[in-house]
């Protein structure tokens, strides 16, 4: 049984976690399903036990169906497990707290095809309770970091494939989560996306989030991770760091300048030596580039030639609430609490000359513009410029609402001044 409460407090309930500290802890962990009757129909996972530290980028691998997707739904409390435990922050999967820290990508983008790139990312940023200003700035910089800016206002169902991964990706980023569940995060997407993504998750692992990479193309993962486990018929077959799985300690390769077939003899000749006829060179040969390299370099001559395209540009740079950024200090702190009290405080914004949020209309808009004027002199209070006879020299007080100077809104509505007004009085007219 995992000690939940353990976890919690080394973890801590606000914070993001400590380097070193597990984040998702997974114990036992087994899932069965079942038919109608209730008999075993197939086991997912079976007995998997693993723990994902703070700052971490962790991979899930497997060929499709060793159990990675029911792991990760497991995590996330998607579905409960059979046997076994799971603590994600110190605290159950099925909490609902844990929820607001984390990110997803699924295997498949269940995305709403009638909303566009823009309002999709609006409605996930008012899930998660972001204010107005901090859902357009974010908004902004996701869409350019994944490189739909110029398609934000196509529907989603136009998109193809690898343009809903990149607003997938953008939605699974909008709360700037501790913990980032990527499930098959490259699938259809072009070598550009792929690249972008790749990068993306090693910035991220950078500024000490913790991600959970669930793949099945290996090239992909082996430029990201740090450490894995390796899934086969829902159990966890080999576990460590990319190191110590991947070397090969039976061969030693050494990389040098070119060099001319009599010194590779020379070379071979010297190891034999030194081995006493058990060593030799094995095979000479060039490093190759590789083909994503060579995509990625055509590609980027054709953007540097201004070529045209109708599809989803390679993204613009990581999005700036996603980078570490150190804290404001000084004269930035300061403006920035300025700026920030005068949106929240709209009589501070009139003194500082921002412009205020206009105000909610009232029911005299309903009689009119006049009626509107007539309303804002009748329930705003006047303070006489000078001091009356029966007010104290010190300074007169506010006038009560009923006290209104009948002669200037005669005058609005005549159109005369308020000498007019007076006329009229003395006449017996009255208000038309």
């Amino acid at each position: 049984m995992v000690n939940t409460s353990a976890v919690d407090a080394s973890v801590g309930v606000a914070g993001g976690g400590r380097a070193g500290v597990p984040v998702v802890v997974c114990q036992r962990l087994t899932r069965t399903f079942r038919d109608f009757w209730m008999r075993a129909r197939a086991r997912a996972v079976d007995d998997v036990s693993f723990e994902v530290m703070s700052g971490e980028v962790f991979g899930l691998l497997g060929p499709n169906g060793s159990g990675k997707s029911t792991t990760i739904k497991m995590i996330l409390g998607l579905l409960r497990p059979t046997r076994g435990r799971v603590a994600v922050f110190g605290k159950p999967a099925t909490d609902v707290w844990v929820k607001r820290r984390i990110g997803y990508l699924p295997e498949e983008s269940y995305l709403y095809p009638f909303l566009n790139a823009r309002e999709t990312l609006e409605y996930y940023g008012k899930l998660f309770e972001l204010d107005a200003k901090t859902r357009r700035r974010r908004i902004d910089e996701l869409l350019d970091m994944v490189g739909l800016s110029g398609a934000q206002f196509r529907p989603v169902r136009e998109y193809s494939k690898g343009m809903q991964r990149r607003i997938g990706l953008a939605q699974a980023l909008i709360n700037d989560p501790d913990l980032l569940i990527l499930d098959e995060p490259t699938t259809g997407l072009d070598p550009l996306g792929t690249r972008q993504v790749k990068d993306l998750i090693i910035e991220l692992g950078r500024r000490g989030k913790t991600i959970i990479l669930s793949s099945h193309l290996l090239s992909d993962v082996e430029d990201c991770v740090s450490r894995m486990v390796i899934l086969y018929g829902g159990k966890v077959r080999r576990e460590g760091t990319c190191e110590a799985l991947l070397e090969r300690r039976e061969r030693t390769t050494i990389e040098l300048d070119e060099l001319d077939d009599a010194t590779v003899a020379e070379i071979d000749a010297l190891v034999r030596r030194a081995s006493g006829g058990s060593k030799s060179v094995l095979s000479v040969s060039k490093p190759r580039q590789r083909l994503e390299e060579l995509f990625l370099e055509i590609v980027e001559r054709a953007r540097a030639a201004s070529v045209a395209t109708s599809g989803a540009t390679a993204g613009g740079p990581t999005a700036g609430f996603l980078r570490a950024a150190a804290p404001a200090t000084g004269g930035e702190a300061l403006i920035e609490r300025l700026v920030t009290a005068a949106e929240e405080d709209p009589g501070l914004a009139a003194a500082t000359g921002e412009s205020a949020p206009a105000s909610p209309v009232g029911p005299s808009e309903e009689r009119g513009p006049d009626a509107g004027i007539i309303g804002t002199l009748v329930s705003s209070p006047v303070v006489p410029s000078t001091p009356s006879a029966s007010a104290p020299a010190t300074g007169a007080p506010p006038r009560a609402p009923d006290d209104v100077d009948r002669s200037l809104i005669e005058g609005l509505l005549g159109g005369g001044g308020a000498q007019d007004g007076d006329d009229r009085r003395r006449d017996g007219g009255g208000v038309a």
